[in-house]
């Protein structure tokens, strides 16, 4: 999807298209900014399916991507593979907030997400992970592998290069050191001069308020027991 100015002090989609089981479409936006909603056609992603998203939001516009659902990662022959390039120009803006990755048993999702930032561009980016679906702990069973990569370049300089990975078979994943016991684990990531949706929430237990470089820019993560109290962490 492409996002820029439409002339008149809001924002035009002049690309908007989709295949497979990722399905776009434009929602009643608020002010100067577009709403796109993903839209899970089909069930994805599969062990093996390779999905991608790419978000390009020209210099002046605006636009907020939220989904429809949860995206649910379900077993297959073999990883699934879901790349997501977001580039944002200079004074755009870009929120980007999904619902939850969930992995059910069985399944491995390796997720890549890179940001590309043009000086003066804001950023609110959630993401929210949850280990297991509810009927998978009622049971008993193991959750999903959630392996995510978040990678971040502002002005062409790199701002923030993390990879988690959680789940069975992630060295130490439920330890004291990573979730100890918790489900789920998120991040609300804010960049930009008054940062597209106000500063970051004050942390709560389970979570932390990082300073990244530069004087506008920070990173709230947080683990919690379920989805709900980690959408609150985040401040949703």
């Amino acid at each position: 999807m492409t996002a820029g100015p439409d002339g008149r002090g809001g924002t035009d989609l002049p690309v908007l298209a989709g295949a497979g089981p990722l399905a776009p479409r434009r929602s009643r936006g608020t002010g100067p900014a577009a709403h796109v909603v993903l839209v899970g056609s089909m069930a994805a992603p599969l062990g093996g399916d390779r999905l991608a998203v790419t978000v390009d939001v020209q210099a002046g516009a605006a636009l907020l991507v939220t989904s429809a659902a949860a995206t649910i990662s379900l077993p297959g022959p073999g990883p699934a593979h879901y790349e997501v390039d977001l580039t944002v120009g200079e004074g755009a803006r870009l929120d980007w907030l999904p619902e939850q990755v969930v992995a059910a048993t069985g399944s491995h999702l390796v997720l890549h997400t890179r940001i590309t930032l043009a000086p003066g561009a804001r950023l609110c980016y959630r993401e929210e992970q949850v280990l297991g679906r509810h009927h998978d702990w009622a049971r008993g069973r193991p959750p999903g592998r959630l392996t995510s990569r978040l990678t971040v370049r502002r002005g062409g300089r790199l701002l923030l290069d993390q990879q988690t990975d959680l789940g069975p078979g992630a060295p130490g994943w439920d330890g004291p050191a990573v979730l100890a016991g918790h489900r789920t684990a998120g991040q609300l990531l804010l960049v930009g001069p008054g940062s597209a949706s106000g500063p970051a929430p004050a942390p709560t237990d389970g979570a932390a308020l990082l300073a990244l470089p530069g004087a506008d820019a920070t990173l709230l993560t947080a683990v919690a027991p379920d989805a709900l109290a980690l959408r609150r962490a985040l401040g949703g």
